[in-house]
């Protein structure tokens, strides 16, 4: 397309139809997905070409760059895990590019353990996990480079910092589970890519027994023989080294098989496994507790969660008789985790829940013999509170970190003796935070379903319309929740508002909430986000001229949805890392092990499903679409670029609309879908927030 002095790069259209499980289905961009074709790289070329001309061209660019690192400079604290007095912890100070793990021994000097930084001073190089072995001597962790998520394990002495084993590949997304003593532990590895068909490395996990010390490749293999390819797995080993519990679950189904083994009666190398659950539509996860009793954490007949506890000898499933609820579901909130405190000091010994009612966050205090509610700890505000940790030898103190829109994390210690909540540890930097306000608005979807969604302002009220965004995400049961955001803070600051929707598709509202918005009910979520672009400009906060969408991964596939469905309704559209090709996502990263949440291909009627809302297929020529910016990392193994690549040509060859509302690829190269360094975080957001300034006509 060319507009005066405005060309987007040459992009040839292949005439090709074909004939899917009864549906026709034409793909004119397939070309892009040959990652070493030369038409490819040229095209990709002229794509950067372009974004580096409207980039520097940007107003303000880089003073919302600068504005976002100033508020990333707070850095932040992470809840620790203890191992005796020994504690871990991370922890990203002001100026630094990633976070630290440290340790400290009682009161004593704390220590540098992983400083991915001191490792690789290019900043591409992620901390992915950590676990230390049950006394706190030998540390488990996880590192990869440019982004692509590939861990590789190692371990090392705590107290010497010396690698006593490793690296191990192909061990991504791989929990480490230690027997005692430190000298071995469970994990999850692939297979090597000799041993499965090509195209299928990035699957077939298996978990094995590791000694310490010993090759990888003699492993013993545990479990996940014969299963499918897709299957993720967890294990976990009780504290006292008795019970070893070992989860499957197909891809990102919300739902797992679960056993259990008793070690003190069978070799950890070929443990006898019991069910607990097996082809059941539920997700469970389970614990033994210090007190005899398993701890069963369910969604079985409780959609939003539920505690029960039961015989570990004895756990009888998949329909337990012998399961006795200790805290019920409530109607109203969802159950987010729990930590036990029964330590010797206790006259009664509790059980903290924690809860997200409507996406905001609450804990309550349970007796633990009975789940008798008998307290609520005071949050700082309306905000986000999670990942609980206690003494695994039991204690009384539990650690949690609590976050909102303008709190950057702060580290809470609740002590059960007195039932305070004091801070453990601060956001180590100082920063002026903008003074904003965020409000929960409620609004109906085109069926009726009451939708709640966070409008944050820097005043009480709309006054007037104003330049706005609105995020989404809307799959995979994960919930949107206040969190602290240079991104928001950044934008509100400047006179915009910023709104966030809590989707179906989510887990704001439990399983029964993400269900109504998965496979065949995929259309709800955009409905749902439809619905809140017309609340904003109903009541007043912003206009269509002046909207401004945003999302990624899965987001990219609801704000993809949402510019082919409604092109009117939005100035612009921010659409990161996305889903866009429905038809052939399966063929791309990860995307096998996302058929259980949106429906696959080779199936004629979902099929249909997929091809009712895939972006890329219903994008129409001669629409007059809003700016578009597609941002993609071309170290990403779980969504390829592809999807942004082949849509942004489809609309560069479509759109009616002329450079005043481009269409544009930001393809960023060595980071991938998850962790970055600040400064590239920074970068990135300078880039979307100043692109929707211009378009939805912010002043920055």
């Amino acid at each position: 397309m060319t507009v005066g002095e405005f060309r987007y790069p040459e992009a040839s259209r292949l005439d090709l139809t074909e004939d899917i499980g009864g549906h026709q289905v034409s793909d004119p961009y397939r070309w892009l997905e040959d990652d070493a074709g030369a038409e490819r790289a040229r095209w990709l070329s002229a794509q950067a070409d372009l974004f580096a001309s409207y980039r520097a061209e940007l107003p303000g660019r880089d003073r919302l760059a600068d504005r976002v690192r100033e508020l990333l400079s707070t850095g932040y604290a992470g809840t620790p895990a203890w191992r005796g007095e020994r504690c871990f912890y991370t922890r990203r100070d002001p100026g630094a590019e990633h976070g630290v793990l440290y340790t400290r021994l009682g009161d004593g000097a704390e220590q540098v353990l992983i400083d991915p930084m001191a490792i690789d001073p290019s900043g591409l190089t992620t901390l992915d996990a950590w676990q230390p072995d049950k006394e706190g001597r030998l540390l488990a962790y996880q590192l990869s480079e440019g982004g692509n998520e590939e861990s590789l394990l190692r371990v090392i002495d705590v107290t010497t910092g010396s690698l006593v084993d490793g690296p191990i590949d192909r061990c991504r997304y791989s929990n480490v589970a230690w027997l005692p003593g430190g000298k071995a532990f469970y994990y999850t590895r692939r297979l090597p890519p000799e041993a499965v068909p090509d195209g299928e490395s990035q699957y077939h996990r298996r978990v094995y027994l590791h000694p310490v010390g010993a090759l990888a490749d003699e492993d013993v293999l545990i479990f996940g023989d014969g299963r499918d390819k897709t299957d993720y797995y967890g294990a976990s080993v009780s504290r006292d080294g008795r019970w070893l519990v070992i989860s499957a679950s197909r891809g990102t189904a919300p739902r797992n098989d679960l056993w259990i083994a008793d070690l003190s009666g069978s070799d950890p190398a070929s443990p006898d496994l019991r069910v607990i659950q097996e082809g059941i539509d539920a997700q469970t996860g389970v614990r033994a507790g210090r007190d005899g009793r398993l701890y069963v954490f369910t969604d079985l007949g409780a959609p939003r969660g539920r505690i029960a506890v039961t015989d570990p000898a004895d756990p009888q499933g998949p329909v337990p008789a012998t399961w006795r609820d200790l805290i019920g579901e409530d109607p109203e909130a969802v159950l987010s985790g729990y930590a036990i405190l029964d330590g010797p000091e206790l006259d009664r010994p509790v059980l903290l829940a924690g809860w997200t009612r409507h996406a905001l966050s609450e804990i309550t205090v349970h007796d633990l013999a009975t789940g008798e509610r008998v307290g609520e700890l005071a949050l700082p505000g309306l905000g986000t509170a999670g990942g609980a940790s206690e003494r695994p030898e039991g204690g009384h103190e539990a650690w949690f970190v609590y976050t909102d829109y303008t709190t950057s994390s702060v580290v809470l210690r609740f002590d059960a003796r007195d039932s305070s909540v004091t801070t453990w540890a601060a956001a180590p930097g100082s920063v002026q935070v903008p003074d904003v306000t965020a409000r929960q608005v409620t609004y109906r979807s085109q069926d009726g379903t009451a939708v709640r969604m966070l409008v944050i302002s820097s005043g009480e009220a709309p006054a007037g319309p104003r330049p706005a965004i609105l995020y989404g995400y809307g799959g995979f049961d994960i919930s949107l929740t206040p969190a602290y955001s240079p991104n928001i803070l950044t934008w509100v600051s400047a006179g915009g508002i910023y709104a966030v929707a809590n989707l179906r598709g989510g887990n704001e509202e439990g399983e029964e909430w993400h269900r109504a918005g998965m496979l065949e009910h995929k259309q709800n979520v955009f409905d749902d986000f439809h619905a809140a672009a017309e609340t904003l400009i109903r009541d007043g906060w912003t206009t269509p001229e002046q909207l401004a969408i945003s999302g990624g991964s899965n987001g990219g596939l609801l704000v993809g949805a949402a510019l082919t469905q409604q092109p009117s309704r939005h100035a612009a559209v921010i659409c990161s890392a996305p889903l866009l090709d429905m038809v052939r996502y399966e063929r791309f990263g990860l995307g096998q092990t996302w058929n259980v949440e949106y429906g696959t291909a080779s199936d004629p009627e979902q099929l249909g499903w997929l091809l009712a809302y895939s972006p890329y297929h219903h994008v129409a020529e001669g629409t007059s679409y809003p700016a578009v910016l597609f941002t993609v990392f071309t170290n990403d193994t779980r969504v390829d670029p592809v999807h942004a690549y082949k849509m942004c040509a489809a609309l560069q060859h479509a759109t009616s609309s002329g450079p005043e509302r481009p269409v544009l690829l930001r393809a960023e190269s060595q980071v991938g879908h998850g962790a970055r360094a600040v400064s590239r975080m920074a970068e990135l957001s300078g880039d979307t927030l100043a692109f929707a300034a211009r378009h939805t006509g912010l002043r920055v």
